[in-house]
């Protein structure tokens, strides 16, 4: 496969020591991953998670209007769905059947993963987040923001079977497939655990030195959650025992992270166009491997444990507000440009 960052991710990496939105000094990683491919999505120019499917090899793109199709191995387009409002999206290959969270509708679309048709709408909540499937419980939570809850949702007959209140926004979760849900509660610096069989928490941690906790993912053979924050920090948290064992730096702007469960790393996706790289082998060790350079806008990804494969959605970004002190208000997205990007270790 051709690499076609090669010049660009060298001169990259060099900037990302000397300059970066915030005015901080990251190290720049070796070059450890490259982007091997980029393919254009067009618009709209709004986007939010992914999800990797192992099974097909299939990469859904919550991609504002709808949820974009692609084959995680070529890069051809499978389908679209149309979801208004799409921001979260799960697949339950086992189901044949996926979940998107549509903040439009207020709603949790249901659609097929054989005919990428939608066929089934469950009334939900405003602020529908992210969107993730628990295997121990055969259950789909979809995190509801501002209602400050949890939607329950049985795949058998595809019905609400709970709205369970957490006290505080949640952003995202992760699960260990032994019946436990991680949330990030993002407005009051904790990680909620609830027991996704009896739908209740049964455990608060709070994370104080994390600024509204993003991205959340769990390493299950470590028993390590990994947390990203708006403050430029990662913090590592025992998943038995709730108590934060590191604190890392990361990029600017994240807002997803995901474990590489074959080569023991962990990731931050981050809108200043890097991906934080962790080290995750040794057990209650984690430590930083740099920032490698990805492209602007670069915040949310999916992680293919098999290949390594990184997939990240991108855009070129236009100055909207010179005078905005903060990068997100003094950029926009170029419009028609988001792509979705293949990102492949170098070795």
């Amino acid at each position: 496969m051709q690499r076609i960052s090669s010049l660009v991710g060298v001169l990259c990496a060099t900037a990302l020591v000397s300059a970066l939105p915030t005015g901080r000094l990251m190290a720049a990683a070796p070059e450890l991953y490259g982007v091997t491919k980029s393919i254009p999505l067009g618009a709209p120019d709004r986007w939010d998670y992914l999800a990797y499917d192992s099974t097909s090899h299939r990469v859904y793109v919550a991609h504002e209007t709808e949820i974009a199709v692609i084959n995680g191995q070529s890069g051809e387009s499978l389908g679209r769905i149309s979801v208004a409002g799409a921001n979260g999206v799960a697949v339950v290959p086992e189901a044949g059947k996926g979940y998107a969270g549509s903040r439009t509708s207020k709603s949790v679309v249901v659609f097929d993963l054989g005919h990428l048709a939608v066929t089934k709408t469950i009334p939900a909540g405003e602020d529908t987040d992210g969107v993730l499937f628990d295997p121990a419980s055969k259950r789909v939570f979809v995190m509801q923001g501002d209602p400050k809850n949890l939607l329950v949702i049985d795949t058998g007959s595809d019905s609400v079977v709970k709205t369970l209140a957490l006290g505080g926004k949640p952003e995202y979760s992760a699960v260990d497939g032994h019946g436990k849900l991680y949330v990030n509660i993002a407005d009051k610096r904790e990680i909620q655990r609830i027991d996704t069989r009896k739908l209740k928490v049964d455990a608060t941690w709070p994370i104080p030195d994390c600024e509204s906790p993003h991205g959340l993912s769990i390493d299950v053979q470590s028993n390590q959650l990994f947390a990203s924050c708006v403050n430029s920090k990662m913090m590592v948290v025992d998943a038995l025992s709730g108590r934060v064992t590191a604190e890392l730096p990361i990029g600017f702007g994240t807002d997803a992270t995901a474990v590489d469960t074959s080569r023991h790393r962990a990731f931050s996706s981050n809108w200043d166009g890097t991906l934080s790289v962790i080290d995750i082998s040794a057990a209650g060790h984690a430590v930083s491997l740099g920032e490698v350079p990805t492209q602007p806008q670069a915040r949310t990804m999916a992680v293919d444990s098999a290949s390594g494969r990184v997939y990240l959605v991108a855009a070129d970004r236009i100055e909207v507000d010179p005078a905005a002190t903060n990068p997100k208000k003094r950029y926009g997205t170029k419009p028609g440009s988001v792509r979705l990007l293949f990102v492949d270790p170098t070795s």
